[in-house]
Formats: structure tokens, sequence, C-alpha cells
């Protein structure tokens, strides 16, 4: 279904659209797409839900600098897209029931000035990933160029069961085909501004909007969590390519009494940093990094000079595995009861 297919210049400023609430798989088989100038392959291809901040099929009320989903329901993204001759938005539905839609999107024609940032969105995901190699968030995009942000996704995979948490990877930014990172992080839940955990919370720039876990499993290993971060007033420009990429790397501490477990890990050759540090707190006597695996995905949004094609969505891959656990229940709209009052 086309959404809009307009003569430019011209910008739009703001997508409004609501679909009903739906099992998460059903959810993320819809997919938004965006042709600039008559190219023949999108430069937008993303899974509806996480092109406005919903990962893994799941709203929630969200609301940053740049989208929300308002009620866990109502959708918004005010992140420019200039078009300098034409742009063509798509809807497709690859869920297996129809779908209705409601949508609104605002705009101005006019001009565009030569250097402005033409908006590009990528969706990937690796389930799983593989161990020693880093994730990659966004790659592929031919400079000048900004990284505007992203949001990503992780579902926790708990085996082994040795871990205690599983975001100490560093997120890393190379810029113009280096081998070192400019950017380089400290940790999964510093570069979405937090610290010692992840929960869910909001900011204008950065925060987790989500973490799902079941009442058996609370505490730093969910089974789901999501987190986003805008680079707007520390803008990561590059001349000539990106990549951006996450390690899985994760903590393990160890009681006292559990050095048979210690032993396991360093059987396994997974260590990372400097391998174990002995605490002697009352709780814990060993703690090291290691590296681990998980199912991470990613929508990355890059402003680009020139238009260029974005890696469709693969909705086999995208839906896979992001079922509703047992302990979740359907909300009340999708259940089809009306709410009070």
């Amino acid at each position: 279904m086309v959404l809009a297919d307009l003569d430019g210049p011209g910008t739009i400023g703001h997508v409004w659209l609501t679909v009903p609430p739906m099992r998460p798989d059903h959810l993320r088989a819809i997919t938004i797409e965006v042709f600039y100038d008559g190219h023949p392959d999108p430069s937008v291809s993303v899974p509806l839900p996480d092109f406005f901040g919903a990962v893994h099929g799941r709203p929630v009320p969200y609301a940053s600098a740049l989208q929300s989903t308002q009620e866990g329901r109502g959708y918004n993204s005010w992140i420019p897209m200039p078009f300098r001759r034409h742009v063509r938005v798509e809807f497709h539905n690859a869920s297996p029931r129809p779908v209705e839609l409601y949508y609104q999107l605002d705009l101005t024609l006019g001009q565009v000035h030569d250097d402005a940032g033409i908006l590009h969105a990528s969706f990937r995901r690796e389930n799983p990933t593989t161990m020693r190699r880093d994730f990659t968030i966004a790659e592929g995009f031919a400079g000048p160029g900004r990284f505007l942000g992203c949001n990503v996704g992780v579902r926790i995979l708990h085996e082994p069961a040795w871990f205690t948490w599983y975001g100490e990877g560093e997120v890393k930014m190379y810029l113009d085909g280096e081998s070192l990172p400019t950017w380089c992080g400290t940790g999964l839940e510093d570069y979405a501004g937090t610290a010692w955990g992840m929960g869910p919370h909001q900011t204008p720039y950065q925060g987790v909007p989500s973490v799902v876990a079941s009442p058996e499993r609370s505490g730093p290993m969910p089974d789901l969590a999501s987190f986003y971060r805008w680079h707007l007033p520390d803008p990561i420009v590059f001349e000539r390519s990106l990549r951006v990429t996450i390690q899985q790397i994760g903590a393990i501490l160890l009681p006292p009494g559990s050095e048979h477990v210690k032993d396991v890990v360093d059987a396994a050759g997974i260590l990372a940093g400097h391998g174990w540090e002995h605490v002697r707190g009352r709780s814990i006597e060993w703690f090291t990094i290691a590296e681990r695996v998980d199912d991470y995905c990613a929508t990355a949004f890059v402003q680009c000079l020139q238009v260029q094609a974005v890696p469709r969505v693969d909705v086999v891959s995208a839906t896979a595995d992001i079922g509703r656990f047992l302990y979740e229940r359907a909300g009340s709209f999708e259940a089809g009861v009306a709410p009070a009052g």
C-alpha cells in the first residue's frame, strides 16, 4: 500500500499512524519502506514497530526527542525526511492477518538545501550472534553523512547459566575505514545512559523502553530488553564510510564456594578483559567478563547526502523467536475489549 507518492522538493516532518494491537510476530511482519527520487530500491526498510522505537514487536508507552509510541499504540516520528525530486512511502503487510491502518504524513513543499541529509534506515538481526564477532548495528552507508542514532533489542539467551549480566559489550564506531574506532564505549547500559544494569526508563536522547522478564527471572538477566540512543547534541559524522558495532560480552559473579564453576568457565575459553578478579566480598568472591552469544537486532538511522539503497527486511528472520512468553497476556485492545470510561 502506498502512503505517499509526491513530487518534490520537500520534507516530511512528521509521520503518525496506528494499527490494531496484535501478536508480536504479526506486528513485526508489517514493514515501512521509503524510496527517493525514483530509485528502484528503498533507502528505508524497517519493521513498522522498530521504525518507531517499539522493538521485539512489543509497543509500550514511549517518548523521546525524535519518536513516540503514545499509550503503546500511537506511533509518531519527527525525524526529518527531505526529498529532492520525489518520495514514495510504502506500507507492506506480510502478516497472516488483515490489518486496519490509519495514518497521516505532515510535510512542507519547497527548497531542500544541497547539503541536506536524506534519511536512511536499515534493520539488522543476528539470531544468534557469533562468538567473538561484534554485532553490526550500521554498515554500508557511503558518506558524507551522519549517524543519527539507533534502537537495539536483545533477546537474552540463558544458556550457559553462569552469567549474571549480559551487557558488558562496548559500542564502537569506525569512521572512514579506520581499523581502530574513533568512538568506543564502556558497556551496553552505559551507551543507553544508565549504569549498574538496565531497567525501564526514558529520556529525550537515550533510554530503555522495555524490559520483559518472567516473575521468576526478575533482575539483570531478563528475557528481552531494548534501548535507544540519539546523537543529537553529540553528532557522529563521517566523510566516506561508517561502521557501528556492539560486542556480546557478559559478567560472571561467583559466590564463595563456586570455584568449580570458575574452572568450567576457564575450560570454555571465553574469558575477556583481564580474566578473574578476586573480590573478597560477603556474597561475591570472583568476578570476570566473558564472551557470550545472544540474539541482537538493531535499526540504524543515518542521514546521507546521496540517496542509496539499504537491505530489505527479511520478514522470516525478523519475526522468528519473538512470540509471546507463557507469562505474557494480550492487552484489552487486542482482545477486543473496549476500555472502561
